[in-house]
């Protein structure tokens, strides 16, 4: 039985050839928040405007997407308005990945090509705080997928940095007391990054996507991160 309905800003969709095996993004955030009582409600921001209100559910989360945050698209700017009234109220938000960038530029950030290229495949990051609401405790850093070029260069004023790696320096912040941004994905298992991986073999460059391919065969912390999500958004609930 779901107590929490948690609002997914759907900002993309993960490839039409994957979708049979893995689901989109709603189906993927349901299989990694369902067991914790979360249940997702879905709004696509593509192809229509943000909620109505901060409050239609007792919280949020804000997908991936292929498109960057400075592109030129009409339904930009209605979710960053969105997002600026979901912190002004302090209504529960996690931000993953395009997610974890919208909400630093809507706020005043600034996103821009990652100087070291693409990010892909497992990568370690290391938390800097311990929260209240990192539950189960974990000391060691955390192993999830990357799959982004850009990355957040500039955070906005108030917010906090609490993970980092070598290649990106603001993997994770906070912003007031309700928004916590993610720039890995916690919802990808290694067979979708493995499958998007080769799907962009081109794009990303042969030799990287060799070296990410590589990364997946140790296990992820997909599970550790799960349980992190949904007690933030608990702890932050009105």
């Amino acid at each position: 039985m779901s107590d929490l309905r948690i609002g997914l800003l759907q900002c993309g969709h993960l490839h039409t050839d994957l979708q049979p095996d893995y689901g989109d993004y709603p189906e993927i955030f349901s299989a990694l928040l369902g067991s914790h009582g979360v249940e997702i409600a879905t709004w696509d921001v593509t192809s229509g405007p943000p909620p109505d209100a901060t409050d239609a559910c007792d919280g949020w989360l804000v997908s991936g997407s292929a498109r960057s945050t400075y592109d030129p698209l009409p339904w930009i700017p209605p979710v960053e308005q969105f997002l600026r009234d979901v912190v002004a109220d302090q209504a529960p938000l996690v931000a993953i990945c395009f997610g974890h960038q919208l909400l630093a530029q809507a706020h005043g950030g600034r996103v821009a090509r990652a100087g070291a290229g693409w990010g892909v495949g497992a990568h370690e990051y290391h938390f800097l705080t311990a929260e209240g609401w990192m539950e189960p405790p974990h000391e060691a850093p955390i192993r999830l997928v990357a799959s982004h070029q850009d990355q957040v260069v500039e955070l906005p004023d108030g917010a906090q940095v609490i993970a980092r790696t070598d290649h990106c320096p603001i993997a994770a912040y906070t912003l007031g007391p309700a928004a916590l941004a993610i720039q890995p994905h916690p919802e990808f298992s290694t067979a979708v990054s493995r499958d998007l991986i080769e799907r962009r073999r081109e794009l990303i460059g042969a030799e990287r996507s060799d070296d990410a391919l590589a990364s997946l065969d140790r296990p992820l912390d997909q599970a550790i991160v799960a349980a992190w999500i949904a007690s933030f958004l608990r702890d932050t609930a009105r």
